[in-house]
C-alpha cells in the first residue's frame, strides 16, 4: 500500500512538472525566434525547475511541518524566504527591480500550486470520508439486521410455546410453519433486498401463525393492493411494525381486539398501514420497543430521503402509516 501510494505521488509530481514545463514553453512561444533552440528550452526549463522546487518544498516540508501544525507565522516567514531566495538565485543579482518582478511571479506560481494541492487534498479527504461513512453504514445495517433475527425468533417461539401449553393439536403444523418462516428469514438476511411480493407473503404467513395463538379474541385483516411489479425492498423491514401491533394490541389484553394491515403500491411507492386497537387504561411503557426503534434506524439509513413514517398514538387506537419510494 505504501509503495503504491509513493508511486502514485511520484507520477503525479512528474505529471505536474511536465504540465508546468508545457505552460512555460507556450507562454514565451511567440518570442522563441529570438533565441537558439537550446538556449530557449534551457531558459524555460530553468524557470520550471525553480517553480517546482519551491512548490515541492512548500508541499512536502512547509505545509505538513508548519502550516498543518498551526505555526502560521513561521510558515509565512519560511515561504516568503524561500521564494525570495529562489528569485535572487535565478536573477543572480540583488537588483530589486529584477528580483521583485521574479519574486511576485514565484508567489503567483506557488499560490497556484497551493490551490491545486489543497483542492486535491480536499478531494481525497472527501472521498475517504464518503468511504468511511459507507463502511459505517454497512456495519450499522448489518448490526441492525442481526438484531432482527433473535427478536423475531423470540416472538415466534412465544407463539408456539403458548399453543403448546394449551396442548393444541395444531402445534406440530405451526412448528412446521415457523420453520418455513425461519428459512425465509435466514435466506433473506443474506441479501440486501428481496421481492416485495415475497416480503408481504412472509408477513401474511406470520399473521396466520399469530391468529392461531390469539384464537378468537383478535380479528386480523391483511389487504394487499396495487401492482407489485418487480419492486424490491430491504428484508425484514416491515415485520417489526406488525409485531408491535400484536404485542401492544391483542397480546396485552384479554378483551376483543382488532388489527388492520394494508399494503398498496402506487407507481413505485409502497403505502403500508397498520392500525391496531389498544386496551383502555394502560399506562405507556417507558421502554421503547427494540424492534420499532431498530426499523426506524434502518429506514433512515436505507431510505434516507425517500420515506415518510407517521405514527398517531391515540388513547384506544395506534395508527401507523409508512410510505417508501422503492425506485431508489
Amino acid at each position: 500500500m505504501i509503495k503504491k501510494s509513493l508511486k502514485h505521488t511520484i507520477l503525479i509530481n512528474i505529471g505536474a512538472f511536465l504540465l508546468v514545463a508545457i505552460l512555460e514553453i507556450l507562454r514565451d512561444w511567440l518570442i522563441r525566434d529570438q533565441f537558439d533552440t537550446y538556449t530557449f528550452y534551457k531558459w524555460r526549463f530553468s524557470y520550471v525547475t525553480f517553480i517546482m522546487v519551491i512548490i515541492w518544498i512548500n508541499h512536502f516540508v512547509f505545509i505538513p511541518f508548519f502550516l498543518d501544525k498551526k505555526r502560521y507565522f513561521l510558515y509565512g516567514i519560511l515561504l516568503i524566504g524561500i521564494i525570495f531566495l529562489a528569485a535572487c538565485l535565478k536573477v543572480n543579482s540583488l537588483i530589486w527591480s529584477s528580483v521583485s518582478k521574479l519574486f511576485f511571479f514565484f508567489i503567483y506560481t506557488t499560490g497556484t500550486g497551493m490551490a491545486a494541492f489543497f483542492l486535491r487534498r480536499n478531494m481525497i479527504i472527501e472521498r475517504e470520508n464518503i468511504e468511511k461513512e459507507k463502511l459505517q453504514k454497512e456495519l450499522e445495517l448489518n448490526y441492525l439486521k442481526e438484531q432482527v433475527n433473535p427478536h423475531f425468533l423470540f416472538n415466534a417461539l412465544n407463539s408456539i410455546y403458548s399453543l403448546a401449553r394449551q396442548q393444541s393439536l395444531e402445534t406440530p403444523d405451526l412448528v412446521m410453519q415457523l420453520s418455513e418462516l425461519m428459512r425465509y428469514q435466514l435466506e433473506s438476511s443474506r441479501k440486501d433486498t428481496v421481492l416485495l411480493k415475497e416480503e408481504l407473503e412472509f408477513i401474511e404467513n406470520y399473521l396466520l401463525l399469530e391468529e392461531k395463538r390469539l384464537s378468537k379474541r383478535c380479528t386480523v385483516e391483511f389487504l394487499i393492493g396495487g401492482d407489485l411489479l418487480h419492486l424490491r425492498i430491504a428484508p425484514m423491514l416491515l415485520i417489526p411494525f406488525v409485531e408491535n401491533a400484536i404485542k401492544h394490541g391483542a397480546q396485552s389484553t384479554n378483551e376483543q381486539s382488532k388489527i388492520d394491515i394494508s399494503a398498496s403500491v402506487k407507481n413505485t411507492t409502497l403505502h403500508f398501514c397498520v392500525v391496531n386497537s389498544k386496551p383502555p387504561m394502560v399506562s405507556p411503557s417507558k421502554r421503547k420497543g427494540l424492534g420499532l426503534e431498530n426499523v426506524k434506524r434502518r429506514l433512515n439509513l436505507l431510505y434516507t430521503n425517500s420515506h415518510l413514517l407517521e405514527i398517531d398514538d391515540k388513547e384506544n387506537i395506534y395508527d401507523l402509516n409508512l410510505s417508501i419510494d422503492l425506485s431508489v
